[in-house]
Order: structure tokens, then C-alpha cells, then sequence
């Protein structure tokens, strides 16, 4: 007698989810995506002063999964930050910024980056080793897999997200052979070979 294989069962909603009009809740949404890999970078930007020749302003930094690739021709990337946050805001202003495309081995600066209620920005760059970017004057982690210099074309309002797209500038390849820091099913991970 031939085995057979037991068909998928599909997912099974919590009755106490309170779906979209659409009808997929929020934790529907998020279980759906937590299923799509995707790379690690951090975002970062320099704050400028506040009056010419004042005091230097802060860096800033996010960690960040929705980020991708847009053209080729001109060179075009795509983040997405949470609408009010710190770097929607500072992007808002200041149109240069930078990405830091994280090896395997940066998995502590993505958990730093990512903290609710984290301490300032400026101490979390304290101890990291980076460069300052020569078009964006914002960090660029040493020992990352590559890093970009962003100039903002473009910002689109997405739900509770602004989608910030950006010209690249700049692209160099501090540690091109390292492994990449991912994200899975809401955790960081390695890849293995």
C-alpha cells in the first residue's frame, strides 16, 4: 500500500485576535512575515548642530530588517523606520545617512541598536569600532560585510512606517567574506554551510 502524506494543516487563528477589517489580525500579519529571512543592517545618521558653529551633533543609529535593493540604474536602496521614531524624525532633516550591512558577528550591535528604552545613541557608539563616512558623516561599522552612503530621493508614508529611499552614494567592503547576520522567525541567526 503507497504511504501518503498528511496535507498541510492550515494555520489555525486565536479566536481572541481581533482582525482587520481586511480580516488578518496583527499577530497574524507578524507570524506570516517572521517566516521571511531577511539580512541585518544598522541605519545610522549624523544629527546636524543645532546653530551654525554649535556644539557637534549626536549619531544615531537603528537596527533594521526591511531593507532592500530598489534599481540598479541610478543606484537606489529602500528602508523602512517606524513613523515618530527617533531616525524617522532625524531622517526627515537630514537627508544623508548610511547602512552597515551586519556580519554574523556583529549579532551584539544589532541587539544594542534594537533595544526599547536604550540608553543615548552616542554611548552605544562608544565602544565600536567605525569610521566616519566621508559623504554621509555618519558611522560606518569596521568588520561589517559592506557599507553604503545614502542621500534621501524620496520618503512615502506606509501605514505606521515611512518608506525612506535613497541614492547611493558611496559602497565599500570592510569584511566581503564574512557570514551575514540574518533574521528568522523573530530571532537572530547564523547561517550554517
Amino acid at each position: 500500500m503507497p504511504k501518503t502524506t498528511p496535507a498541510p494543516q492550515p494555520y489555525a487563528p486565536d479566536a481572541s485576535l481581533s482582525p482587520h477589517p481586511e480580516g488578518v489580525s496583527n499577530d497574524e500579519f507578524r507570524a506570516a512575515m517572521s517566516r521571511l529571512a531577511a539580512g541585518v543592517c544598522l541605519i545610522t545618521a549624523h544629527e546636524p548642530p543645532l546653530s551654525a558653529g554649535g556644539p557637534r551633533g549626536e549619531d544615531v543609529g537603528m537596527t533594521a530588517t526591511a531593507f532592500m535593493s530598489v534599481s540598479l540604474d541610478p543606484p537606489l536602496v529602500l528602508v523602512s523606520v517606524r513613523e515618530g521614531s527617533r531616525m524617522d524624525d532625524l531622517l526627515a532633516e537630514q537627508p544623508l545617512w548610511a547602512v552597515s550591512v551586519l556580519a554574523d558577528s556583529q549579532l551584539q550591535v544589532a541587539s544594542r541598536f534594537s533595544m526599547k528604552g536604550r540608553i543615548s545613541d552616542r554611548l552605544l557608539f562608544a565602544d565600536l569600532p567605525h569610521e566616519r563616512g566621508a559623504a554621509s558623516g555618519a558611522p560606518l561599522l569596521s568588520g561589517a560585510l559592506a557599507t553604503l552612503e545614502c542621500r534621501t530621493r524620496s520618503r512615502v508614508p506606509a501605514g505606521d512606517h515611512t518608506l525612506v529611499i535613497g541614492h547611493v552614494l558611496t559602497a565599500s567592503f570592510p569584511s566581503p567574506d564574512a557570514e551575514p547576520l540574518t533574521y528568522f522567525r523573530g530571532r537572530y541567526r547564523h547561517l550554517r554551510p
